[in-house]
């Protein structure tokens, strides 16, 4: 089984092109999985059969995960199981069948407009000194709320990704899948300070070609970024602690509020299915029931 593993690490990593994060997720639910038929007398992965998987996530149930947890470590299963068909190291596909609970589809809150400008005015403020760690703070917000990349999507960002002539950035999403994302004159004024007066300070010999350095010259990682936005978002009073994620939702919302439609927006997100897009209308909608409420006498 171990062999197995390793065939299905390079799998992922090479064949798939998933990320080092998402490989190691899927990685570690199959190695759970496998683990549990072990126990239950497996000693080949040929002997997975569609009860020893359902018993897996029954045990997962007993030991109080959530139902999105669950939901997911279905779906890793059944990527394995198709593998282990499809390279005939299994007569059957034993998750073909595999259900998967529901999961309750919830978004994190979101600042409203005047709140998002708050932000990146606290930021500037924060920023007075000139420092380049101020510049590049403020350059990765206009960034995220511009455009609702992921920060993962942020971090790997290189200075030649952004064309600031046609004000768009060239981003590498989920499954290297690559597309071009426009933002505004904000966005594109923060990026040329951070170009001409915080990323030289910063660029050491090892920076490459990374757009966004930490302290020491380096690539900035995911970590930097997402203690960066909590400790921004504390200076605007009222609003909820979000993190980049939150942004990128706060994004979409006033795309969509704005009078964006669905699938310009899928686009943008690099959203690969049109229902994961449509569950910011539920937000737009409960703001607008909100309103609504609070407005009309016959509310």
């Amino acid at each position: 089984m171990a062999q197995v593993l390793a065939d299905y690490e390079r799998h992922l990593a090479v064949e798939r092109d998933l990320t080092e994060h998402t490989v190691r997720a899927y990685l570690a639910d199959v190695g759970s999985l496998l683990d549990h038929a072990a126990r239950l007398g497996d000693t080949t992965v040929g002997q997975l059969d569609l009860r020893t998987l359902r018993s897996w996530l029954a045990k997962q149930q007993t030991m109080g995960r959530s139902r999105t947890t669950i939901a997911r470590r279905a779906t890793a299963a059944r990527v394995f199981t198709a593998w282990l068909a499809r390279t005939g190291r299994a007569e059957t596909d034993a998750g073909a069948s595999l259900g998967s609970p529901k999961t309750h589809q919830t978004l994190p809150p979101v600042l409203r407009t005047d709140e998002a400008v708050d932000l990146i005015h606290a930021a500037t403020e924060a920023a007075d000194d000139g420092s380049p760690v101020g510049l590049r703070d403020i350059a990765m917000l206009e960034l995220l709320y511009a455009t609702g990349i992921r920060v993962g999507e942020l971090v790997g960002l290189d200075v030649d990704d952004v064309d600031r002539e046609r004000n768009v950035v060239r981003v590498f999403g989920k499954g290297r899948k690559e597309r071009t994302v426009p933002f505004g004159r904000p966005a594109a004024r923060a990026l040329d300070f951070w170009a001409r007066h915080g990323r030289p300070a910063l660029a050491v010999e090892g920076s490459g070609a990374a757009l966004f350095l930490g302290a020491r010259g380096r690539r900035i990682d995911q970590r930097a970024v997402r203690s960066m936005v909590h400790r921004r978002i504390a200076d605007v009073p009222g609003a909820p602690d979000i993190g980049p994620h939150g942004l990128r939702h706060t994004a979409a919302t006033h795309l969509l509020e704005g009078g964006a439609d669905l699938r310009s927006v899928q686009e943008l997100l690099g959203h690969a299915s049109l229902a994961t897009t449509q569950l910011y209308t539920h937000v737009t909608t409960d703001r607008l029931r909100r309103a609504y409420q609070q407005a009309h006498p016959r509310a």
